[in-house]
């Protein structure tokens, strides 16, 4: 009888393979359709064991297979990858040396220039709209900001 048993399951497990099923998938699915055959043949008569056990391992197939299509695939924890993002601990020691060169590099400009260059680089306004707001031209506001460009962009080389 096991041996009986043994050959079902291959025919079972080679039919699900062949419809894509992975050999421990297939091993899975024999085993959940073995186990629904054994709890119904406690209630009921099974004429053909061998066909109840393959349409229910396929049938168990086909909704597994429905189940990744609406749940996504299944990853095992230990296959992920984690990656870590953080900045490493040089990267932010040259980011805050950069940030401290440059509001050094601020610091040294005068006022209005670096009013009109954070203005326009780090508030987003237009030249148009810091001219009204300096009470200057148009040139004149393109001008502090290249005088600002030319001066932090100086300062500020090889950092």
């Amino acid at each position: 009888m096991v041996k009986y048993w043994q050959g079902v399951f291959s025919r079972v497990k080679a039919a699900l393979v062949r419809r894509g099923r992975s050999e421990q998938d297939a091993d899975d699915l024999v085993q959940e359709a073995w186990i629904r055959l054994e709890c119904y043949r406690r209630e009921h008569p099974v004429d053909e064991p061998e066909a109840f056990l393959m349409r229910t391992a396929l049938n168990l197939s086909i909704d597994a297979h429905r189940a990744r299509l609406t749940r996504g695939e299944e990853v095992m924890l230990e296959d992920v990858v984690l990656i870590d993002t953080t900045p490493s601990a040089e990267t932010t020691l040259l980011a805050r040396e950069r940030l401290e060169r440059l509001s050094v590099c601020f610091s040294r400009l005068n006022g209005k220039t670096r009013d009109i260059f954070l203005a326009h680089r780090v508030e987003g306004l237009s030249r148009e709209e810091i001219a009204r707001r300096h009470g200057l031209s148009v040139s004149a506001v393109e001008k502090h900001i290249a005088k600002a460009m030319l001066l932090v962009t100086g300062w500020m080389q090889g950092w």
